[in-house]
This record gives C-alpha cells, structure tokens and sequence, in this order.
C-alpha cells in the first residue's frame, strides 16, 4: 500500500476489492462513513441561515431538539452494561452545561431533559443543573420536561413548571402503558395539569396506537412525541420476530416497529410531531436517521448528542431539512 494512500482510501478500496466477497466488518463500515461524512462536510453546509424552527403552541422551537438521555446519564446500549456508567461520570454539570452552550451557539434552542426519572437512582442532575446554567451562564435552551406521572401521583408536572420548564409531555411507556390499559382519561388529565401550570403539553409514545387513541378521544395535546426510525441496522429485530400488536421487542435494541404505519397515520395528524429515537439510539448515522424522519413527515427530531456532536449533527440537520420540502405531509409548527 502506498504511503499517500489515505485512511479513506484503504477503507473505501478494501469496500470495492473484499466488500462483496467477505462485506466490511461493521466497526470497518462506521469509520467509512464517519471518513467520508467528514470529506464531503463543505457539502453537507448548504448555506449559512440559521437551523430552521417551528412553533409549538407559544414556543418557537429549533427543528432538532437536543435529547436528554445521555445527559442524564442513561443510554439504550443494547448489551453493553457500562455505558450508562460511562455517561454519568462524563457528562459532569459542567459538561452537561458545556453542550446546551453549544446548542444554543448552533441554533438548537430546545433541549429535553427528564424530572426525577426513576431510572436514575435519585441522581437525577436537570433541575440542579438547569438552574446552574441560567443563573451562571445566563443560558436561555428552553426545556422540554420528560415526566413519569402515576395514576394517583401527578406532582412532577408541577415541579417541572415550578423550575421553569417550557412545556412538559409523557415520558414514552408511560404513554405506551396507559393507551394499551384503556386510559387515555389519565394521558388527557396529564395533558391538563401541563397546560394548567402554563407550559406547553406532549404525550411521547412508541406504539401507534397512542396518538390513534387520543385522536379517537379529542384530545387537546399540543405535540405528540412518537419514534421513528428505519429498520435498517444490524441489530434491528427481524420482521418475524417483531410484536405484532405494535409493541416493543423483548430485546433492547428496536424502538418503532411499524414505522410504515406511523408515517401513513400522522400523514392525518395536524399536531405537531416531534420524532425520537430518529438513529435507533446510536446504531443509524445522523445523515441517514435525520433525512428519514423528515422526509417521512416529522416536524422535528430529538437527538441525543453528546457535546463533539453538535455543530455535525447541526450540519447534517439543515442540509436534510432543505431537501425535504417535497414530503407528503405539510410542515408542522
């Protein structure tokens, strides 16, 4: 091999020489694709306006949002057991306040990020940490507040707003839960108490049949939250193996399993739609994840990212936002 021959090179000629015989391994593929993203950056750039926004309600809201997983420490790692671990000891206050900085640098004015999740083992850093960074760092990233209400204890709602959230939504199997045992009353009640307190209300959810139901019902959600991604990973559940209900698998690894008739569903839906789980938590690239959910229809997409992501995801997000124009659901917000 000669000495001027790039990483890249190598990479993108052993795709051509081995790739149909033996296939690239899969660590092989994400470099060539990180390589190549990188070479092709100058194109991904489409001009210098700012990221595009839509409004929710009385919000105007950057069309990605920053995800809060990762910050609070949590991570869908398939059967990696330490990543978790791993997060929370990175993402320290400062760190955690470092990326909504850079966010905000780059047009992501939004952020979600969970009250008092009980995953987190009473660890949970948003409401000491959002409250360090606007008293600090004078930051303005409204707040998108994940809550985990149960049937007889709504207290979260209120908490979120009492420190200074945006809005407030369900926090997906919550959403899943209760539309699966026939109670939609309680995600309207949720819906109500948001609203109540003044912020902005969503209901986020990975079955279909959550948003079908409330539509069903009438009720007056102001965005719902569904995933949406393709099912062209390597550690997706094959199709036989799948929930036919529409649930999720048993394995932690798919996170909408009828994307089709989620994008034929929300074609009708004129509430906002702000998509999730847009890179099937890690295992889709941001350049292919972003163009699939706006081109199938979702008005924006919240994406975990941690701080070295940022300005990339921010690029790729304008660029896949300008060609999709012609999709066949109007933009929402």
């Amino acid at each position: 091999m000669s000495e001027k021959m790039t990483r890249r090179n190598f990479l993108e000629k052993s795709a051509i020489v081995s790739g149909a015989a033996l296939g690239l391994c899969l660590e092989e593929k994400i470099l060539l694709a990180k390589e190549t993203a990188k070479a092709n950056r100058a194109d991904l750039q489409t001009s210098d306006q700012n990221l595009p926004t839509g409004r929710i309600g009385k919000l105007e809201i950057s069309r990605i949002i920053c995800g809060g997983n990762l910050l609070n420490g949590f991570a869908h790692a398939r059967d990696l057991i330490y990543v978790s671990e791993l997060l929370r000891n990175y993402f320290t206050d400062e760190k955690i306040m470092e990326t909504w900085e850079l966010c905000e640098e780059n047009g992501i004015n939004t952020m979600v990020s969970t009250v008092n999740s009980p995953y987190a083992s009473g660890n949970d850093p948003t409401l000491r940490v959002i409250e360090k960074y606007r008293d600090q760092r004078g930051g303005q990233i409204q707040w998108l507040a994940q809550c985990f209400p149960q049937a007889n204890d709504f207290s979260k709602i209120k908490i979120a707003a009492d420190n200074g959230a945006d809005g407030a939504f369900i926090q997906g199997q919550m959403g899943d839960l209760w539309a699966r045992h026939g109670r939609v009353d309680l995600l309207a009640k949720a819906v109500d108490l948001i609203k109540e307190n003044g912020m902005v209300a969503g209901v986020a959810c990975h079955d279909i049949a959550v948003p079908i139901e409330m539509e069903k019902a009438g009720v007056p959600v102001d965005f719902y939250m569904k995933t949406l991604h393709n099912d062209n990973y390597w550690t997706a559940t094959p199709k036989d193996e799948r929930p036919p209900d529409g649930g999720l698998p048993g394995h932690d690894n798919m996170w909408c399993t009828q994307a089709e008739k989620t994008i034929e569903f929300m074609k009708k839906v004129k509430k906002p739609w702000i998509a999730y789980k847009v890179l099937a938590a890690g295992a889709i690239h941001p350049g292919e994840g972003f163009k699939y959910a706006f081109e199938s229809g979702a008005d924006f997409a919240c994406v975990g990212m941690l701080d070295f992501q940022v300005i990339e995801n921010t690029i790729i997000a304008k660029n896949a936002i300008a060609k999709a124009q012609n999709r066949s659901r109007p933009w929402g917000g």
